[in-house]
């Protein structure tokens, strides 16, 4: 009995935060969850029974989890590259990797993991911080990472699905290297799309069929190849949505029998496409996607691309713009791209505004998509809009005080501003024979309009 309890008191641990006992394997982990990020789970005043803790080996919860990411919620890009930092922390006895996330955590989260990390200096131990959907955090909470990161007391990794031009801020943006996660090609969705189905022995036919099971196996189903192709190829990089529109299929087909009457299920392209809807395109109207397809559509029109200022007028409706901003945005183009080339183009398109304005949505889209084409193949001039940003360098990089307006050319509306001298030989005749000087003193050579125009 004594030995007994000795073995007990050996392989069961205390945890000094919430008093509840865990195997000697896990303590560890459970500490450094329980300090920082302190779940209602591990609160001391749980009423949660936590003996089932004490049957589960650190084993058994590895294979939970990866049970779980494996099917329920597939991880790819970022939330994948964090999995495989924390597995190079694990086998490394000088790096310890803490995983939050911006949406669950706050700023007292992060000083409580700058507080451990301090002391985990002392014991030659690396703190590396995964902050996941770090824009959450404003730009003056951002703040909080700063000494810590240049003091070299935490490794931030920050991921975020925003441009972090427009979301981290600028000092801590500065300090850190930017690593651009592209989308997945066809042949990664294809790839992962086939390793899902080998794994749940399901049988894929076409020009590079998987081995079928040894043992006589029969699948329950089976899927062409030609239909993950299609399904890799309208799921917009994105893995998720492809194995989501998969599991959905399956399970819809599945009647829960081992092998079905008549032999396996085939899956056809119908089947899939029943399980997926196209209402995944990439579009975010407040961040960096916004930008890049209004560049597009007036970058088109400034190339006299009418093909493709319809389809990315149309894309960007599509995918939820607000019509007005891209009606607003065609009356910019057709000044700064057509200007005087082509007069009309500037009342279509206040014109085009108008419209949107009365009929709204979504009867809008074809005055927009008009507008559009109408200004791709309209003559271009930017004389007009060369010579303003002339003019706007020309005063921003001015010397001294600006140049007065000549005394002639103001407005005497008092009897003290005629005697001064206010509007003293103005007359209606043109500059070429009214011998007036209608550019400020020291300019009057200047012509904007000339390419070697002073800046």
């Amino acid at each position: 009995m004594e030995s007994g309890k000795l073995s007990d008191s050996i392989e069961f641990i205390s945890c000094p935060v919430c008093n509840k006992e865990f195997r000697k394997a896990i303590i560890e982990e459970h500490v450094n969850k329980c300090l920082f990020l302190n779940t209602p789970e591990r609160n001391v005043n749980c009423k949660r029974n936590s003996l089932h803790l004490k049957e589960i080996s650190s084993h058994e919860k590895k294979i939970k989890l990866d049970t779980i990411s494996s099917h329920n919620s597939p991880k790819t890009n970022k939330t994948s590259i964090a999995n495989v930092v924390a597995n190079i922390c694990k086998e490394q006895n000088h790096m310890r990797f803490v995983k939050l996330s911006a949406t669950m955590s706050g700023i007292n989260d992060v000083k409580e993991i700058v507080k451990v990390a301090k002391n985990e200096i002392q014991f030659k131990r690396q703190t590396v911080l995964f902050m996941d959907e770090i824009h959450r955090f404003n730009k003056l909470q951002q703040d909080t990472f700063l000494p810590h990161v240049e003091s070299g007391t935490i490794t931030l990794i920050g991921a975020t699905t925003e441009n972090p031009s427009f979301s981290l801020n600028n000092a801590l943006l500065s300090r850190c290297r930017v690593v651009v996660m592209q989308k997945l090609s066809v042949d990664d969705v294809m790839l992962i799309l086939r390793r899902a189905l080998i794994r749940n022995e399901v049988l894929i036919t076409g020009p590079q069929e998987s081995k079928k099971p040894k043992n006589d196996f029969i699948p329950r189903f089976i899927v062409q190849e030609e239909s993950l192709r299609w399904l890799s190829e309208i799921c917009d990089g994105d893995a998720r949505i492809a194995l989501g529109a998969l599991e959905l299929t399956l399970a819809a087909r599945d009647s829960g029998k081992e092998i079905h009457i008549g032999g396996p299920t085939v899956l056809a392209l119908e089947d899939i496409k029943n399980g997926i809807k196209r209402s995944h395109m990439l579009y975010d109207r407040q961040g960096e996607e916004h930008y890049n397809m209004i560049s597009a559509i007036h970058k088109s029109i400034r190339a006299s691309d009418d093909n493709a200022a319809l389809y990315w007028t149309t894309r960007a409706l599509h995918g939820g713009e607000d019509p007005m901003y891209i009606a607003r945005r065609l009356i910019r183009a057709a000044c700064e791209d057509i200007g005087l080339a082509d007069h009309t183009a500037l009342a279509d398109a206040v014109a085009c505004l108008q419209g949107c304005q009365h009929i709204g949505k979504p009867e809008c889209d074809v005055l927009l998509v008009q507008c559009a084409v109408r200004l791709a193949r309209a003559p271009k001039s930017t004389e007009v809009y060369a010579a303003m940003k002339r003019c706007q360098r020309n005063l921003v990089e001015a010397k001294g005080p600006l140049p007065p307006v000549p005394l002639h050319l103001r407005n005497a509306t008092t009897k003290l501003m005629k005697e001064i001298g206010y509007g003293k030989g103005y007359n209606l005749l043109h500059k070429n024979e009214s011998g007036l000087e209608y550019m400020p003193e020291g300019m009057e050579h200047v012509n904007f309009f000339q390419d070697d125009a002073p800046d």
